[in-house]
């Protein structure tokens, strides 16, 4: 099997982003929560306190307010042209998605895009976790924990964090835009904040 990244992968630019402000532009009331995700990302990103998963929890507490269901079907219909042409000529039917987007938001590429996906467990009704943000270390996990014995034939990611996943696989690229690029080992990031 092939598995990808998703966010700036195969999908130009990041789902979750992308998401969030057709969200706010839909729901005036998601607008209430701007504040509350700029404080959270302070926290994350500026003073390093608490985990990506905690981090995104807050965040995602704007979907109170959302019909995320519906909202997602909406969004899907409009962005499903931001899949990047380098994966439509490659696509295979064993394809798996691996990213730390929220599943509810990626699940529906199972049928559009007739790929499997893995992503972070997160609900659409109030923005709670159940386990950690589907990142670096933790796309290993759950790769084996549903796949214990596949194998990766090549692996793509825009991002060397996700080396762990990479290391599992035969061939390896980054992508840029619509170029890939092999894997540079020599190039990974230490010390990521999960």
């Amino acid at each position: 099997m092939n598995v990808f990244d998703f966010d700036k992968t195969i999908y130009h630019g990041d789902s979750t982003c992308d998401f969030v402000i057709f969200c706010m532009k839909r729901h005036p009331k998601a607008l209430l929560y701007i504040p509350y995700i700029g404080y959270a990302s302070l926290r994350y990103y500026l003073f390093h306190i608490g985990t990506k998963t905690q981090f995104k929890e807050k965040m995602y507490r704007f979907l109170k307010v959302c019909d995320t269901q519906k909202d997602v079907g909406v969004f899907w219909s409009r962005k499903l042209s931001g899949i990047k042409t380098f994966y439509k000529s490659i696509r295979r039917d064993d394809d798996l998605i691996i990213s730390a987007s929220p599943e509810f938001l990626l699940k529906p590429l199972e049928e559009l895009l007739h790929i499997r996906v893995i992503a972070s467990r997160v609900s659409p009704v109030d923005g709670k976790t159940t386990g950690e943000n589907c990142y670096h270390e933790e796309k290993v996990r759950r790769f084996r924990e549903l796949y214990p014995d596949d194998r990766i034939e090549e692996f793509y990611s825009d991002s060397y964090s996700d080396e762990p996943l990479a290391l599992l696989a035969e061939k390896a690229f980054i992508v840029d835009g619509e170029t890939l690029i092999p894997w540079d080992y020599q190039h990974h990031k230490k010390n990521l904040r999960t």
